[in-house]
This record gives C-alpha cells, sequence and structure tokens, in this order.
C-alpha cells in the first residue's frame, strides 16, 4: 500500500513563504511522476505542479515563478516551494501519485495553506 503524508502548511501573511513536503512509502518514488492539488472551498481541485522522474516540471499559469517543485529520491519526497503567496492561493494543498507498480492514482490526507492579506 502506498501512503503519502504531507506537511509544511500553516498560516502566512501575503508576500511570505512556505515549503511544503510529502513523503512517500514504497519503493518506485524515483521512478514516479509527482504532483501538486490544492482545492479552495467551493472549487474544484486543480494541478499546482508536477514533476517527472527525470526532473522535468510544469506548472500552473497562477504560480508560475512563485513556486516550485522538487524531488529528493533518496528521501522519497517531493516539495513544493511556496514564495510571494497571495491569498488566493487559500486552499488545502494535497500530494498526488499514479503509482507506476500498480497503476492506481494515490492522494495525501492534505494541509491547509491560509495566505492572510
Amino acid at each position: 500500500q502506498v501512503q503519502l503524508v504531507e506537511s509544511g502548511g500553516g498560516l502566512v501573511q501575503a508576500g511570505g513563504s512556505l515549503r511544503l513536503s510529502c513523503v512517500v512509502s514504497g519503493r518506485a518514488f524515483s521512478i514516479s511522476a509527482m504532483g501538486w492539488y490544492r482545492q479552495a472551498p467551493g472549487k474544484q481541485r486543480e494541478l499546482v505542479a508536477r514533476i517527472f522522474s527525470g526532473g522535468s516540471t510544469n506548472y500552473a499559469d497562477s504560480v508560475k515563478g512563485r513556486f516550485t517543485i522538487s524531488r529528493d529520491n533518496a528521501k522519497n519526497t517531493v516539495y513544493l516551494q511556496m514564495n510571494s503567496l497571495k491569498p488566493e492561493d487559500t486552499a488545502v494543498y494535497y500530494c498526488n501519485t499514479r503509482w507506476p507498480l500498480d497503476g492506481n492514482e494515490y492522494w495525501g490526507q492534505g494541509t491547509q495553506v491560509t495566505v492572510s492579506s
């Protein structure tokens, strides 16, 4: 069973920074694409950033230039560095993967990010 555990959320003022972490159980982390999604109240869950096994990345237009996704395969961890935070970044952030060994999609429990104006 694959488990994803996020941490690092919190309350921050606009313009501040946070770093989210997601630790993944399972031996196939290094060959897995990983994503960060977010869901604000009353809105659909949306993709924020994704990183592939080779290290290539893509980002939602709304976070380009402010957020950086990275991974440490030795620690089975994916990160989301969030800078210049805005109130509209307020959401629950989720870690996600489609596990290559079984093809199933897995989600973490989510971590709340609140940006005050």
